[in-house]
């Protein structure tokens, strides 16, 4: 799993100007169905993903936590939300919470979550392809595409279907 992380690091880095052209393009002109095109393709890609194998979101980066996550987690762990953000969140420079630190504390040896069924929305949904009206997310996808081996399988999926 380190070589492929690597590979994609060093991929989305020397793959940054074209990626930047491709989202700036997408975000411009969506082809039509790119809705389901990013379902079928998440699905397919997703479908040969063992996210225990690599857990890179959860070592590297950290979710943003909204009011409604921090409720819910804080109700789990049986502690007052205000206990729970100082334990485990700070504020970043544009006002949200986000965890103190990297990885995250939730995460355990053999890469499992041990609030999973808890988890922030963010961890949810990441890496985001799958989501709706992907052509608005670029800036985020680029970023998801360097720590995430799955996105960037995606993406490069994408530009081969949208023949980028």
């Amino acid at each position: 799993m380190e070589d492929k992380l690597s590979f994609i690091k060093e991929q989305s880095a020397n793959k940054k100007s074209e990626n930047k052209k491709f989202f700036r393009k997408l975000k411009q002109r969506p082809p039509k169905n790119l809705d389901g095109t990013m379902i079928k393709l998440h699905e397919e890609v997703f479908a040969n993903t063992d996210c225990l194998t690599c857990a890179n979101c959860c070592k590297t980066t950290g979710p943003l936590f909204t009011d409604k996550d921090i409720d819910r987690l804080s109700k789990h762990l049986k502690v007052r939300p205000s206990a729970f953000i100082e334990t485990y969140l700070k504020m970043d420079e544009e006002g949200d919470y986000v965890l103190q630190q990297v990885p995250c504390a939730f995460l355990g040896v053999d890469n499992y979550c041990s609030v999973y069924d808890h988890r922030p929305k963010a961890c949810k949904e990441f890496p985001h392809t799958d989501r709706r009206k992907f052509e608005q997310i670029g800036n985020l996808t680029m970023k998801n595409v360097a720590i995430c081996p799955a996105a960037y399988d995606v993406v490069e999926k994408l530009k081969s279907v949208i023949k980028f």
